[in-house]
């Protein structure tokens, strides 16, 4: 189901004095105290995860979404961390603890002493990661065109255009996103849609390193609130739309978007702001970018126009900029995909013909309405929707492309830990589109199944109708066995996932494997 993904060699980056890691701190006023002893420390390496300490190590010690990284000073000191970044009013609670007069070394952790190590306190920790991050590895942001997009939903779709389109164009090119990061066609597995900063300035600097002018990078809300991306230069801001999503996270649909915002706030003016039109956020995304605002959609006022003049499985033809092609991409949503990726090609420099040609080839992206069928003539659906539009789009799409008196199937269930308050809307979305609902587990996590299944049950008109299968693989057995030729069955929520979370347990599972098989296995009949 896909390229094998390869770890990550780690870029060759010379040992550097701490003093000159903290430059960049004090412009950005972060730093708190001058810290006399960074003159004396060279650092070798860099590492958020006392795991991942090693001897001469900077070690940051960031509060994150589970943990403090204060609380493992002891054991990162002991691992070899020779400095440490930490959060000024905790290490004036530890000096004061400790009977300590010197601001800057030996406070505690846990309780108790540490081993001598130097201590920089700062007022961001999380901000400080990824200014000493960017300095460590050379700012390689700085030698690449980075092409960001964010939204809601078609981040994924058009980063991978955007890639295909710049290989093919001349110009290697790295991928930063949810599937996978590439580094030319190299593939490396990631683990965050947004890496963390030390973790992304890496993987940048591989691409520098490996010859790459360009990056697409999906730029998500979280990697946007929480400073991960800080520092970088965008070249071109995508925004693809903005609807209901992380509000578990973000608490507000307000905070939500402004996380969004962030991108197009930081552009510079050499910078292009390309923004779907089509979306009501667009104008508030850009209303305080200095770069330069680009629109795409289907208004016929867009600076880049797109019409859908045929949406099929075989892909979708589209008057695009005033020219009629035929594209591999299926899904009417996939329009504005690619009229996204065509406008930023534009913006690069390239010709209407050059980039026109170029996306036509391109082809669909891993778990986003990845289709399969059986020999009857079954058509399965796998797709990454899990938010209400997103499952909207999808099903509306399946439903265009069937024939009349067929049958579409939604099978489809909600994380775990996460956002709530979609889970109704996405079973009012089903019920809407759907001749049958069939609710089941997409990563409960440590929440109970039925329970998610219960809330929502919650926006179905008539709960009674939908068949509620918690096991997964039994779910989209179930779907097909109950199909007949000329139906749809439609996967929903994981994509190119290949887990499912149960508890803290991450056990292997990929719904393309399960559909394709129950296809495979279909038995041959008549129209039932």
């Amino acid at each position: 189901m896909g390229a094998t993904r390869s770890l990550l060699t780690d870029p060759v980056v010379p040992p550097q004095p701490l003093a000159g890691l903290l430059v960049p701190l004090r412009a950005a006023g972060l730093l708190v105290v001058d810290v006399p002893e960074a003159d004396q420390v060279l650092i070798h390496r860099l590492a958020e995860d006392s795991r991942d300490v090693g001897p001469d190590t900077l070690f940051i010690a960031r509060k994150g979404d589970h943990s403090d990284g204060h609380l493992f000073l002891d054991t990162a000191v002991q691992q070899g961390a020779v400095a440490a970044i930490v959060d000024a009013d905790w290490l004036r609670e530890a000096t004061a603890s400790a009977g300590e007069a010197s601001p800057a070394t030996s406070p505690l952790g846990k309780g108790e002493r540490l081993p001598s190590a130097v201590f920089v306190p700062v007022s961001d920790t999380r901000a400080a990661l990824a200014e000493v991050a960017n300095a460590f590895y050379g700012h390689p942001g700085a030698s690449l065109d980075i092409l960001g997009v964010t939204g809601t939903n078609g981040k994924t779709t058009t980063v991978f255009l955007l890639h295909h389109l710049m290989m093919a164009l001349g110009e290697k090119t790295g991928l930063v996103g949810t599937i996978e990061n590439r580094i030319g066609e190299q593939i490396i597995a990631t683990g965050y849609t947004t890496p963390e900063p030390i973790e992304l300035n890496r993987v940048l600097r591989a691409m520098v390193d490996a010859g790459c002018s360009t990056c697409a990078m999906e730029v998500s809300s979280h990697g946007l609130a929480l400073d991960r991306v800080r520092g970088q230069r965008f070249r071109v801001g995508v925004f693809t739309n903005l609807t209901h999503d992380h509000l578990d996270f973000h608490g507000s649909p307000e905070a939500y978007a402004s996380a969004k915002k962030r991108l197009f706030d930081g552009l510079q003016a050499d910078a292009a702001a390309i923004v779907n039109c089509d979306d009501p956020a667009w104008e508030s995304m850009v209303a305080d970018s200095a770069a330069r605002v680009i629109t795409f959609g289907t208004d016929a006022d867009a600076d880049v126009p797109v019409e859908v003049l045929e949406n099929a499985l075989s892909g979708l033809l589209l008057r695009l900029d005033g020219v009629e092609k035929k594209f591999r991409l299926a899904g009417r949503f996939n329009a504005l995909n690619v009229a996204a990726a065509y406008a930023v090609g534009r913006e690069l420099g390239y010709s209407r013909d050059e980039v026109l040609g170029v996306l036509t080839r391109a082809p669909g992206v891993p778990g986003r309405f990845e289709t399969f069928a059986s020999e009857d003539g079954v058509l399965g659906i796998v797709d990454y929707a899990h938010t209400p539009d997103a499952l909207d789009n999808v099903l509306r799409t399946a439903r265009e492309m069937m024939e009349p008196n067929r049958k579409l199937i939604a099978v489809f269930g909600c994380g775990g830990d996460r956002d709530r308050t979609k889970r109704p809307k996405m079973a009012r979305v089903a019920e809407t589109h759907a001749d049958r609902v069939i609710l089941t587990n997409d990563n409960p996590r440590t929440e109970d199944p039925l329970t998610i299944i219960a809330e929502i049950q919650t926006g179905l008109q008539d709960p009674s109708a939908a068949t509620t299968l918690p096991d997964r693989a039994e779910a989209i057995a179930t779907a097909v066995a109950g199909s007949a030729p000329g139906d749809v069955v439609v996967v929903a929520g994981k994509g190119h996932e290949d887990y499912q979370i149960i508890g803290t347990e991450k056990r292997p599972f990929d719904d393309r494997m399960h559909l394709e098989n129950a296809l495979l296995q279909r038995p041959l009949t008549a129209d039932r």
